[in-house]
Protein backbone atom coordinates (compact mmCIF):
# COMPACT_ATOMS: atom_id res chain seq x y z
CA UNK A 1 0.00 0.00 0.00
CA UNK A 2 1.44 3.33 -1.02
CA UNK A 3 0.89 6.68 0.63
CA UNK A 4 1.28 10.18 -0.62
CA UNK A 5 2.71 12.98 1.52
CA UNK A 6 -0.72 14.08 2.78
CA UNK A 7 -1.71 10.54 3.72
CA UNK A 8 1.39 10.28 5.92
CA UNK A 9 0.50 13.39 7.93
CA UNK A 10 -0.24 11.37 11.05
CA UNK A 11 2.46 8.68 10.73
CA UNK A 12 4.21 10.02 13.85
CA UNK A 13 0.93 9.88 15.76
CA UNK A 14 0.38 6.26 14.72
CA UNK A 15 3.83 5.34 16.01
CA UNK A 16 2.97 6.86 19.41
CA UNK A 17 -0.18 4.73 19.57
CA UNK A 18 1.82 1.50 19.52
CA UNK A 19 2.34 -0.31 22.79
CA UNK A 20 5.72 0.06 24.51
CA UNK A 21 5.65 -1.85 27.80
CA UNK A 22 9.21 -0.82 28.71
CA UNK A 23 8.02 2.78 29.10
CA UNK A 24 4.97 1.83 31.17
CA UNK A 25 4.55 0.79 34.80
CA UNK A 26 2.31 -2.23 34.30
CA UNK A 27 -0.90 -0.20 34.28
CA UNK A 28 -2.91 -2.68 32.23
CA UNK A 29 -1.94 -5.46 34.66
CA UNK A 30 -3.41 -3.46 37.53
CA UNK A 31 -6.13 -1.12 36.30
CA UNK A 32 -8.16 -3.62 34.26
CA UNK A 33 -10.93 -5.94 35.41
CA UNK A 34 -10.03 -9.42 34.13
CA UNK A 35 -11.70 -12.84 34.04
CA UNK A 36 -10.43 -16.34 33.35
CA UNK A 37 -13.23 -16.88 30.84
CA UNK A 38 -11.75 -14.06 28.71
CA UNK A 39 -8.37 -15.76 28.63
CA UNK A 40 -6.62 -14.08 31.57
CA UNK A 41 -4.73 -15.97 34.30
CA UNK A 42 -7.41 -15.40 36.94
CA UNK A 43 -10.44 -13.35 37.87
CA UNK A 44 -9.11 -9.96 38.97
CA UNK A 45 -10.80 -6.82 40.20
CA UNK A 46 -9.92 -3.45 38.65
CA UNK A 47 -7.17 -1.78 40.67
CA UNK A 48 -5.71 -5.08 41.89
CA UNK A 49 -2.29 -6.11 40.50
CA UNK A 50 -2.08 -9.37 38.59
CA UNK A 51 -0.31 -12.08 40.60
CA UNK A 52 2.22 -12.40 37.78
CA UNK A 53 3.22 -8.72 37.74
CA UNK A 54 6.87 -8.49 38.82
CA UNK A 55 8.47 -5.73 40.90
CA UNK A 56 9.90 -4.18 37.70
CA UNK A 57 6.34 -4.06 36.24
CA UNK A 58 7.09 -6.81 33.73
CA UNK A 59 5.13 -10.05 33.40
CA UNK A 60 6.81 -12.98 35.16
CA UNK A 61 5.32 -15.48 32.70
CA UNK A 62 5.34 -13.43 29.49
CA UNK A 63 7.34 -16.06 27.58
CA UNK A 64 4.82 -18.74 28.60
CA UNK A 65 1.55 -16.94 27.89
CA UNK A 66 0.95 -18.90 24.69
CA UNK A 67 1.76 -22.24 26.36
CA UNK A 68 -0.75 -21.43 29.10
CA UNK A 69 -3.32 -20.32 26.51
CA UNK A 70 -3.77 -16.91 28.12
CA UNK A 71 -5.43 -15.42 25.05
CA UNK A 72 -6.64 -12.34 26.87
CA UNK A 73 -3.09 -11.31 27.76
CA UNK A 74 -1.74 -12.16 24.30
CA UNK A 75 -4.43 -10.16 22.54
CA UNK A 76 -4.52 -7.05 24.70
CA UNK A 77 -3.18 -3.79 23.33
CA UNK A 78 -3.56 -0.39 25.02
CA UNK A 79 -2.89 1.81 21.94
CA UNK A 80 0.07 3.28 23.82
CA UNK A 81 -2.09 4.54 26.69
CA UNK A 82 0.09 2.82 29.29
CA UNK A 83 3.32 4.59 28.40
CA UNK A 84 1.50 7.87 27.70
CA UNK A 85 -0.14 7.89 31.14
CA UNK A 86 3.14 6.93 32.79
CA UNK A 87 5.11 9.63 30.96
CA UNK A 88 2.57 12.41 31.54
CA UNK A 89 1.50 11.73 35.09
CA UNK A 90 4.31 9.60 36.56
CA UNK A 91 7.45 11.12 35.02
CA UNK A 92 9.56 10.42 38.11
CA UNK A 93 7.83 7.47 39.68
CA UNK A 94 5.25 4.68 39.48
CA UNK A 95 1.73 4.10 40.73
CA UNK A 96 3.24 2.26 43.69
CA UNK A 97 5.14 5.39 44.68
CA UNK A 98 1.96 7.43 44.33
CA UNK A 99 -0.38 5.25 46.35
CA UNK A 100 -2.61 8.15 47.39
CA UNK A 101 -3.35 8.89 43.73
CA UNK A 102 -3.25 5.42 42.23
CA UNK A 103 -7.03 5.07 41.79
CA UNK A 104 -7.10 8.38 39.92
CA UNK A 105 -4.16 7.24 37.79
CA UNK A 106 -5.96 4.04 36.85
CA UNK A 107 -9.03 6.07 35.93
CA UNK A 108 -6.89 8.37 33.77
CA UNK A 109 -5.30 5.36 32.07
CA UNK A 110 -8.74 4.13 31.01
CA UNK A 111 -9.65 7.58 29.65
CA UNK A 112 -6.37 7.87 27.74
CA UNK A 113 -6.95 4.37 26.39
CA UNK A 114 -10.32 5.43 24.96
CA UNK A 115 -8.85 8.60 23.46
CA UNK A 116 -5.93 6.73 21.90
CA UNK A 117 -8.25 4.13 20.39
CA UNK A 118 -10.26 6.88 18.74
CA UNK A 119 -7.05 8.60 17.60
CA UNK A 120 -5.99 5.34 15.93
CA UNK A 121 -9.20 5.28 13.90
CA UNK A 122 -9.08 9.01 13.12
CA UNK A 123 -5.49 8.85 11.85
CA UNK A 124 -6.46 6.08 9.44
CA UNK A 125 -9.71 7.82 8.51
CA UNK A 126 -7.68 10.81 7.36
CA UNK A 127 -5.98 8.62 4.72
CA UNK A 128 -9.28 7.19 3.49
CA UNK A 129 -11.04 10.35 2.36
CA UNK A 130 -10.36 13.05 -0.20
CA UNK A 131 -13.09 15.28 1.21
CA UNK A 132 -11.24 18.36 2.46
CA UNK A 133 -14.04 19.35 4.82
CA UNK A 134 -13.97 15.90 6.39
CA UNK A 135 -10.18 16.05 6.66
CA UNK A 136 -10.49 19.38 8.47
CA UNK A 137 -13.00 17.83 10.88
CA UNK A 138 -10.58 14.97 11.56
CA UNK A 139 -7.76 17.47 12.16
CA UNK A 140 -9.87 19.28 14.73
CA UNK A 141 -10.87 16.06 16.50
CA UNK A 142 -7.25 14.91 16.72
CA UNK A 143 -6.22 18.30 18.07
CA UNK A 144 -9.05 18.22 20.61
CA UNK A 145 -7.98 14.78 21.83
CA UNK A 146 -4.41 15.93 22.35
CA UNK A 147 -5.62 18.95 24.31
CA UNK A 148 -7.69 16.72 26.58
CA UNK A 149 -4.76 14.42 27.34
CA UNK A 150 -2.57 17.38 28.29
CA UNK A 151 -4.96 18.56 31.02
CA UNK A 152 -4.10 18.36 34.74
CA UNK A 153 -4.89 15.07 36.48
CA UNK A 154 -8.00 16.33 38.25
CA UNK A 155 -9.47 17.60 34.98
CA UNK A 156 -8.78 14.56 32.81
CA UNK A 157 -10.08 12.21 35.50
CA UNK A 158 -13.45 13.98 35.27
CA UNK A 159 -13.72 14.03 31.49
CA UNK A 160 -17.01 13.00 29.86
CA UNK A 161 -16.12 11.61 26.44
CA UNK A 162 -19.67 10.96 25.24
CA UNK A 163 -19.96 14.02 22.98
CA UNK A 164 -16.45 13.61 21.61
CA UNK A 165 -17.07 9.91 20.92
CA UNK A 166 -20.29 10.77 19.09
CA UNK A 167 -18.43 13.22 16.86
CA UNK A 168 -15.73 10.64 16.11
CA UNK A 169 -18.34 7.97 15.37
CA UNK A 170 -20.10 10.30 12.93
CA UNK A 171 -16.86 10.77 10.99
CA UNK A 172 -16.10 7.05 10.92
CA UNK A 173 -19.65 6.25 9.86
CA UNK A 174 -19.50 8.72 6.99
CA UNK A 175 -16.21 7.32 5.71
CA UNK A 176 -17.43 3.74 6.10
CA UNK A 177 -20.56 4.56 4.11
CA UNK A 178 -18.56 6.25 1.35
CA UNK A 179 -16.28 3.23 0.99
CA UNK A 180 -19.00 0.56 0.98
CA UNK A 181 -21.59 2.45 -1.08
CA UNK A 182 -21.46 0.63 -4.41
CA UNK A 183 -23.43 -2.13 -6.07
CA UNK A 184 -21.03 -4.91 -5.12
CA UNK A 185 -20.89 -4.00 -1.45
CA UNK A 186 -23.07 -5.02 1.45
CA UNK A 187 -23.83 -8.52 0.22
CA UNK A 188 -24.01 -9.53 3.86
CA UNK A 189 -26.41 -8.08 6.38
CA UNK A 190 -26.56 -8.33 10.15
CA UNK A 191 -23.85 -8.49 12.76
CA UNK A 192 -23.55 -12.19 13.64
CA UNK A 193 -21.02 -14.17 11.60
CA UNK A 194 -19.99 -16.52 14.40
CA UNK A 195 -18.12 -19.44 12.79
CA UNK A 196 -19.25 -18.47 9.27
CA UNK A 197 -17.21 -19.98 6.43
CA UNK A 198 -16.12 -17.23 4.01
CA UNK A 199 -13.20 -19.26 2.67
CA UNK A 200 -11.66 -17.66 -0.46
CA UNK A 201 -14.67 -15.35 -0.89
CA UNK A 202 -14.42 -11.90 -2.44
CA UNK A 203 -15.26 -9.60 0.47
CA UNK A 204 -13.93 -6.39 -1.05
CA UNK A 205 -15.56 -3.25 0.43
CA UNK A 206 -17.85 -5.28 2.67
CA UNK A 207 -18.81 -3.53 5.90
CA UNK A 208 -18.33 -5.82 8.91
CA UNK A 209 -18.06 -3.00 11.45
CA UNK A 210 -19.11 -4.05 14.96
CA UNK A 211 -19.73 -7.61 13.72
CA UNK A 212 -19.32 -10.80 15.71
CA UNK A 213 -16.71 -12.74 13.70
CA UNK A 214 -15.52 -15.16 16.37
CA UNK A 215 -14.05 -18.28 14.68
CA UNK A 216 -15.16 -17.08 11.24
CA UNK A 217 -13.15 -18.56 8.38
CA UNK A 218 -11.60 -15.76 6.29
CA UNK A 219 -8.76 -17.87 4.91
CA UNK A 220 -7.74 -16.91 1.39
CA UNK A 221 -10.33 -14.12 1.19
CA UNK A 222 -10.01 -10.96 -0.87
CA UNK A 223 -10.38 -8.15 1.67
CA UNK A 224 -9.64 -4.91 -0.20
CA UNK A 225 -11.04 -2.02 1.84
CA UNK A 226 -13.12 -4.44 3.88
CA UNK A 227 -14.28 -2.61 7.00
CA UNK A 228 -13.56 -4.36 10.31
CA UNK A 229 -14.18 -1.41 12.63
CA UNK A 230 -14.80 -2.85 16.09
CA UNK A 231 -15.38 -6.40 14.80
CA UNK A 232 -14.78 -9.22 17.28
CA UNK A 233 -11.92 -11.19 15.67
CA UNK A 234 -11.31 -13.77 18.39
CA UNK A 235 -10.09 -17.03 16.81
CA UNK A 236 -11.02 -15.82 13.32
CA UNK A 237 -9.06 -17.81 10.73
CA UNK A 238 -7.11 -15.34 8.59
CA UNK A 239 -4.53 -17.78 7.29
CA UNK A 240 -3.43 -16.99 3.71
CA UNK A 241 -5.64 -13.87 3.76
CA UNK A 242 -4.52 -10.50 2.47
CA UNK A 243 -5.58 -7.77 4.90
CA UNK A 244 -3.02 -5.18 3.82
CA UNK A 245 -5.72 -2.87 2.50
CA UNK A 246 -8.49 -3.79 4.94
CA UNK A 247 -9.59 -0.80 6.99
CA UNK A 248 -9.96 0.06 10.68
CA UNK A 249 -8.08 -2.99 11.91
CA UNK A 250 -6.30 -2.80 15.26
CA UNK A 251 -3.42 -4.71 16.79
CA UNK A 252 -5.79 -6.29 19.28
CA UNK A 253 -7.89 -7.76 16.48
CA UNK A 254 -4.81 -9.16 14.75
CA UNK A 255 -3.52 -10.57 18.04
CA UNK A 256 -6.89 -12.27 18.62
CA UNK A 257 -7.01 -13.95 15.21
CA UNK A 258 -5.32 -17.08 13.88
CA UNK A 259 -2.86 -16.34 11.08
CA UNK A 260 0.21 -17.84 9.47
CA UNK A 261 3.29 -16.79 7.52
CA UNK A 262 1.16 -16.21 4.43
CA UNK A 263 -1.20 -13.79 6.18
CA UNK A 264 -0.60 -10.25 4.98
CA UNK A 265 -1.42 -7.46 7.43
CA UNK A 266 -1.45 -3.64 7.25
CA UNK A 267 1.98 -2.01 7.47
CA UNK A 268 1.11 -0.21 10.71
CA UNK A 269 0.45 -3.49 12.56
CA UNK A 270 2.81 -6.13 13.93
CA UNK A 271 2.73 -9.85 13.12
CA UNK A 272 2.10 -11.84 16.34
CA UNK A 273 4.98 -14.08 17.36
CA UNK A 274 2.47 -16.82 18.22
CA UNK A 275 1.29 -17.30 14.62
CA UNK A 276 2.41 -20.51 12.97
CA UNK A 277 5.25 -20.24 10.51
Amino acid sequence: MTKDKADGKYDDLISKLKIDCKKCSGLCCVALYCTKTDGFPANKEAGTPCNHLDSDFCCKIHSRLADKNYKGCLAYDCFGAGQRTTQLYLPNGTWKANSEQKDKLFQIFMIVYQLHQMLWYLAEAFTLTSDELLKSTIDLLISESEQMVQQPMDHIAMLDLSEYRLNVNNVLKQISTDISSNETSNQFHGLNYLGKNFKEANLDRQNFSMSLMIAANLSGCSLWKTNFLGADFRDANIKNADLRNSIFLTQMQINSAIGNSNTKIPINLTRPATWEK
